[in-house]
């Protein structure tokens, strides 16, 4: 493990170059998926396609689950799978160069072994998993004090907070406050640092797997937004919190109108 935990770590510095290069020279070419605010660009298709490289090399086994060219879909999450968003928050790395991330996932049989977010242009790293512990760049993390909702902020979709989707503003006005970062790997850090208590939004399995792996590791709690297991299938509504929060923030849910 200690030799895969070093191999990703040096993936996410070479991938963290090809990004800073293409900000630097310019040279960015930006296309839109489902809509006009779903933007990709060569960036994000590079890095994945470098990533992918570097995950063969290491192991020609494994399955890879990520977010483009195609990879958008894995029925079969037996033996080793590698799970990728090469650059989580594309629409922030467009317009402001800054709040984005790479994250990368291992699950084995599947079961979370490791997760790794890294910061690119903060250049913070938070990476492990159950059986190593969490860390920030080299710095063990221990788990966040079990605020309850009303003690922290709560990271939360800008969508749902507008349409109330599931009671988000009373759990929102209930919380210290809200906040938005158009990123979920932002929203992940800020959460498993003890900054936020609770996050709520809609994501991808490639937005949530590595941070799931070391919320569990910090014992805290993640799910999809009924409390079932997430399906790492399509979009689904999630949510993570301390257990305090998470648990009141499911009596909110459970009163929903909508």
């Amino acid at each position: 493990m200690q030799i895969m935990i070093n191999e990703i770590k040096n993936w996410l510095q070479e991938a963290a170059e090809i990004i800073k290069n293409e900000i630097a020279n310019n040279d960015m070419t930006v296309d839109t998926k489902k809509d006009r605010k779903d933007l990709v660009t060569n960036v994000d298709k590079q890095v994945q396609d470098f990533l992918i490289e570097q995950m063969y090399d290491f192991d020609p086994e494994a399955k890879i689950l990520g977010e483009e060219n195609g990879r958008d879909r894995l029925t079969d999450f037996s033996g080793r799978v590698f799970i990728i968003d090469p650059i989580d928050g594309t629409l922030n790395f467009v317009l402001e160069g800054e709040n984005f991330c790479i994250m990368i996932a291992v699950y084995e049989e599947g079961q979370g072994k490791l997760g790794f977010i890294y910061n690119v242009m903060e250049d913070i790293l938070l990476w492990g998993g159950p059986e190593v512990g969490v860390f920030i760049n080299e710095e063990n993390l221990p788990a966040p004090a079990d605020l309850d909702l009303a003690e922290g902020l709560v990271g939360m979709n800008s969508s749902m907070y507008r349409k109330n989707s599931y009671n988000a503003q009373t759990m929102a006005e209930y919380s210290m406050g809200v906040r938005m970062s158009g990123c979920a790997g932002i929203e992940l850090i800020s959460l498993l640092r003890g900054k936020r208590n609770a996050y709520v939004s809609s994501l991808a399995p490639w937005d949530y797997a590595a941070g799931s792996v070391m919320l569990e590791a910090l014992n805290m709690k993640s799910s999809n937004i009924n409390g079932a297991p997430l399906k790492f299938d399509g979009r689904e509504r999630f949510i993570a919190a301390t257990p305090t929060a998470y648990k009141e923030m499911m009596q909110f849910i459970g009163q929903r109108k909508n």
